[in-house]
Parts: structure tokens; C-alpha cells; sequence
């Protein structure tokens, strides 16, 4: 127990950033981190190496996230994407709730990744199960997208 908590309290901002961004919804990303955290301790017995930690517990929460954007879609409500009211510093000025929710939610889970969760490709490819160029074109996509919005804001402030 003293291992996990440890582990965890290494990750848990990361975490709720990520669900926050991911899900565009303050509610739903702090159930799917206390789901994902559930989930974690109730099988940290198989976790082999601590140091894959972080990449497990993430792991563990991008599947959570899918399932509550399932949810979300079966009910026929899709909600409309709040700007979250926890905003990490590293991304005020560049990433808002606004510029994510134009991202596809694959663009989402893969910038949030590595915004949030400090991964490489290879490991995001792992993450998400695919290939690492896929993820490096998706990527590379994703932020095209975010220039491209952050670009027309820029346009529009100057008028």
C-alpha cells in the first residue's frame, strides 16, 4: 500500500491534467481518475516493475476515459465540452478547453500524452496500441490543427 501511494502521488496531477483535457469536462475526468486509481490499486499486485508505473496507471486511464466517452455517446447527450477550471500553468497561454475540443478525440488522448504525460511516440504507440509512425503523423496533425486555430484567434484579436 505504502509503494502504491508513493507511485501515485508521483502522477496524480498528470493524471487529472490528461482526463481533464482528454474528456473537456471537469466531473467526468475526476470520476475517470478516481475509477482509473481504483482499478490501479486493486491490481498493483501485478505490476512487476515500479518504474513502469506511470505508464501502467496511464495506461489504465486512457482505457477509463474511452469508456466514459462510450457512455457518453449512448446516452445521446453528448455534453457540451466545458473549459476546465483546473488550467495548468505550462498550458494558459497555449492550450485551452477551447483549442482541445477541436481536436479529434485520438488528437486529444495523443497531445495530451505528451503534454501532460511527458511520453515519447514509442511509448504513446504502446499506450494506444498502434503503430509509432501513426502516432508521429497523428501528432504531427494534432498540432497543425492547434496552430492553425491559434493562428485564427490571433487574427481575429487584432481586429
Amino acid at each position: 500500500m505504502e509503494q502504491f501511494i508513493k507511485l501515485y502521488e508521483s502522477v496524480y496531477r498528470d493524471l487529472y491534467r490528461f482526463a481533464c483535457y482528454y474528456l473537456g469536462n471537469t466531473q467526468d475526468a475526476e470520476d475517470a481518475v478516481s475509477e482509473a486509481v481504483l482499478k490501479a490499486y486493486e491490481s498493483f499486485h501485478q505490476l512487476r516493475k515500479p518504474e513502469a508505473f506511470r505508464s501502467w496507471i496511464f495506461t489504465i486511464l486512457v482505457n477509463q476515459c474511452k469508456k466514459v466517452l462510450v457512455k457518453r455517446s449512448a446516452r445521446g447527450t453528448m455534453e457540451l465540452l466545458e473549459e476546465p477550471s483546473y488550467t495548468p500553468k505550462m498550458c494558459d497561454s497555449v492550450i485551452t478547453g477551447e483549442l482541445m475540443a477541436s481536436l479529434s478525440e485520438e488528437e486529444r488522448q495523443i497531445i495530451s500524452l505528451v503534454v501532460f504525460g511527458g511520453y515519447k511516440g514509442a511509448e504513446i504507440a504502446r499506450i494506444m496500441n498502434c503503430k509509432h509512425s501513426t502516432i508521429r503523423s497523428r501528432y504531427r496533425r494534432a498540432l497543425k490543427k492547434l496552430e492553425k486555430q491559434i493562428l485564427e484567434q490571433e487574427v481575429r484579436h487584432e481586429k
